[in-house]
């Protein structure tokens, strides 16, 4: 009796027992299953945000060469052929290009793909044919993807939908990796039995896992490699294939699988493994090149094509061989596949931005606006300023124009620096910048490096000086020594980069030549509290300090805040923050922004009209003067040379009709460069210039703008030909009533004045009467001044 008790006391333990681990493993799998659909139906990746160039717009008549087209299509991975059947490749012929274009989705509309034929005359795009035309009859080449913001872990993807994936890459994956796919239930138990006792024996690693099982392993789990994990792996599968079809395992996988490492950053899916080993998207490969995305499964290390070609070689064929054996290729197409090489890209095209400087620039603004989650993981699309050919072209000739420059003095220039930003003056789109001349280090020298200024504020004072109709350009100005008492006894005594002083000199000199003396005893009558509301106004954020040394540049600012100023000038008196960001779209599609026009009027168009033929004769006859030699005369280039306190920085800041450039050189210790404004800075921004299509400068002349010979010793109205005339642009509120000698005969008034008599009291008279004809003709004397075309601001793009 005592021995059934026992018994069944036993198997009441045993049952019990079997009962709590029926419970506990149940909880178990219902735990795991609610891993398995929270993820997978949530969600799945940290997508991080996608940085796109602007696109180009082709159209008839765009200053478009053929040469920078090609270019722009060899960024974007399109491929020149003999044929354009597919998307991606582009024909040559004499003139014209046939491009076969892979369309673009930027959210709130869509470009399709389509053929254009595109035909080129006298530097420009003389006419656009297209096999889907638009109603504004511009075409657009989608934007080049210039980079990504990660998330921490720096996972990489490019989502892709199964009915977009070519049939071939799964036909190949099917092969090689998972044969029985479409008829097992998530496991192979053969092969998880022999992984099972490899593991427990300690022998070689041995695979046979499912494309479920390999999904679960990446998605799901950690890369250890123990029995429980093994025992997950498969538990998970099944509950995997339970809830979800095998078209979502399978799309799921293609875009979760490890295909590379590019640095810190990841290559995961078989969309962004394309763009990183071949430049082109996914449906633009052939079936040798998907065969060898797929090989990469077995181990991207192993099979790295730049690092061991051979193995990467062998290994597709493998793949291509699988395939023929499953009766996806024939001998044929096998012989023809397997005899490719593996034409992998130079140079990863994905992961670390190609324009670091710029997408820095674009990083910093997002983040005042987003939170750092939503651009690591919502897939959000920026669409960006930047051009990307005119960012290749400056970069290359900023890197070559500094190098020069250390060659003239390696041992003092060895280290030296410098940044580079280029806009549109119209609407203060950002078109390029460079931070450095070296690999991007995280200090972005366009907006971190708060340098000494100099010279480039002393048109500020000028400006002044126009607007308070005190001054015209031939008004006299001193520049002669001065000393400016200071707090505690001291004073200050500043100087001309020469070291003389040159007395009684005209406004336009002073400026043209960069006279500090003159400058400062400008800036004195005007006061340094007007100085420091300009800057603030024209958007200078830096603390600005109250002493007079300010005149001569002495405030730290970026070479973005010169550029904010440079921007009113460059513009007639508007001002246009500088924006490197278009619009911002959701992985949806939906825009989030818009970044419009945001214009606002800082100077009176007519001070302004005037402040531009100062810095025009910057160019002509100043310090700018190597500039006017180089370009033609026709584009009335304006700009201003910057040197501060022995020659530790160099600065050059100007503008054409399309783009306002600033240029900054110095030595990050802030040591002596030897490098003057014009010797430095001058010749970077000649050189980068030269690499974009100029147009004329080309501001708006107001009504009350007249152009006139002014006497400069006299300040009365003089004409072309006599000594000391100037001509320049004048309000016709302050034009002299009066006239030289020379000048006079050039005025039809009714007098008895002989040209000559200076004694003869009627002249008087004379010059009465010229005052009544100047008010009542204000037109007549104003000449056709060629050199002075007219533009207003413009919230129109040009390229």
């Amino acid at each position: 009796m005592k021995f059934q008790r026992g018994i069944g006391l036993i198997a009441l333990i045993f049952s019990l027992l079997v009962i709590a681990a029926a419970i506990a493993f149940s909880v178990y799998v219902i735990r795991l299953d609610n891993v398995i659909r929270d993820k997978f139906e949530g969600n799945r990746w940290d997508i991080p945000a996608k940085v796109f160039a602007r696109p180009l717009e082709i159209y008839a008549n765009a200053p478009i060469i053929q040469k920078d087209l090609e270019q722009e299509l060899k960024l974007l991975g399109y491929k020149e052929s003999n044929s354009y059947e597919k998307s991606g490749n582009y024909v040559v012929q004499n003139n014209a290009l046939y491009i076969h274009t892979r369309g673009f989705d930027y959210g709130n509309e869509v470009d399709p793909e389509q053929v254009l034929q595109v035909s080129f005359a006298n530097d420009q795009i003389l006419d656009v044919r297209a096999t889907k035309p638009s109603n504004t009859g511009i075409a657009r080449i989608e934007p080049l993807l210039i980079g990504g913001i990660f998330p921490q872990h720096n996972e990489d993807r490019v989502l892709i939908k199964l009915d977009k994936v070519p049939k071939p890459l799964i036909e190949a994956l099917i092969a090689t990796e998972d044969r029985n796919f479409y008829r097992h239930f998530g496991i192979s138990f053969r092969g998880t039995a022999r992984a099972l006792v490899s593991n427990v024996t300690g022998g070689k690693r041995q695979g046979g896992s499912t494309l479920t099982q390999q999904l679960v392993k990446n998605f799901y789990l950690s890369p250890e490699k123990t029995l429980k994990r093994k025992v997950n792996e498969a538990l998970m599968a099944l509950l995997l294939e339970l809830h979800y079809s095998k078209d979502e395992i399978l799309e799921a996988y293609l875009n979760e699988v490890n295909l590379g490492q590019n640095g810190n950053y990841s290559i995961n899916g078989y969309g962004l493994a394309a763009q990183f080993y071949f430049g082109m998207p996914l449906r633009e490969l052939n079936t040798a090149q998907q065969a060898f995305l797929v090989g990469l499964v077995q181990g991207p290390t192993l099979h790295n094509p730049w690092k061991n070609p051979e193995n990467a070689l062998n290994r597709r064929n493998v793949v291509l061989h699988n395939m023929l054996v499953m009766g996806y290729l024939n001998q044929e197409q096998y012989d023809v596949e397997s005899a490719r090489p593996l034409n992998v890209v130079a140079k990863p095209t994905t992961g670390p931005s190609r324009f670091p400087d710029f997408l820095d620039i674009v990083r910093r603004q997002l983040k005042t606006e987003y939170q750092e989650s939503d651009l690591t993981n919502q897939g959000l699309r920026i669409f960006t300023t930047l051009d990307p050919i005119a960012q290749t072209k400056v970069q290359t000739s900023f890197r070559q124009s500094v190098a020069q420059l250390v060659k003239g003095n390696p041992r003092r220039l060895q280290d030296l620096q410098g940044a580079v930003l280029i806009t549109h003056p119209e609407n203060g789109e950002l078109v390029a910048a460079v931070g450095s001349t070296q690999d991007f280090t995280g200090f972005n020298r366009a907006i971190d490096a708060k340098r000494q200024v100099g010279s480039l504020l002393k048109p500020v004072i000028y400006l002044t000086a126009l607007e308070s109709g005190r001054y015209t350009w031939a008004s006299k100005v001193d520049d002669s020594p001065i000393s400016i008492p200071m707090t505690g006894n001291q004073s200050w005594t500043p100087k001309n980069y020469s070291g003389r002083s040159y007395g009684e000199v005209p406004l336009v000199q002073a400026l043209a030549n960069s006279y500090n003396l003159s400058a400062v005893r400008l800036g004195q009558e005007f006061g340094v509290s007007s100085f420091s509301n300009h800057l603030i106004k024209f958007g200078v954020t830096s603390p600005i300090p109250s002493y007079p040394s300010i005149f001569l540049g002495a405030v730290d600012m970026s070479p973005m805040e010169v550029m904010n100023i440079y921007g009113n000038f460059a513009t007639g008196g508007f001002k246009y923050p500088v924006k490197s960001i278009r619009s911002v779209v959701d992985s949806n599609g939906r825009s989030l922004d818009r970044y419009n026009l945001n214009v606002q009027q800082t100077i009176d168009p007519t001070a302004a009209y005037q402040l531009n033929y100062g810095m025009q004769q910057v160019m002509s006859s100043g310090t700018g003067r190597s500039a006017y030699n180089t370009f033609s005369p026709q584009l009335k280039l304006a700009g201003k040379s910057g040197t501060t306190n022995d020659t530790r920085d160099s600065w050059f800041a100007g503008y054409s009709g399309n783009y306002t450039t600033v240029v900054w050189l110095g030595l990050d210790d802030n040591k002596v460069t030897g490098l003057t404004g014009s010797s430095g800075a001058l010749p970077v921004w000649i050189n980068v210039m030269k690499q974009l299509r100029q147009k004329p400068v080309n501001l708006k002349q107001t009504d009350d703008i007249q152009w006139h010979w002014i006497d400069v010793a006299s300040g009365e109205l003089s004409a072309q030909g006599c000594e000391g005339a100037l001509f320049i642009p004048i309000t016709r509120f302050h034009v002299p009533t009066r006239a030289t000698p020379c000048g006079f005969p050039h005025y039809q008034v009714q007098s008895d004045y002989i040209p000559g008599d200076e004694n003869d009291p009627s002249q008087d008279g004379a010059n009465d009467s010229l005052g009544n004809y100047i008010r009542e003709s204000e037109r007549n004397m104003e000449q056709d001044f060629s050199d002075a075309p007219q533009r207003t601001p413009s919230s129109n793009n040009q390229f």
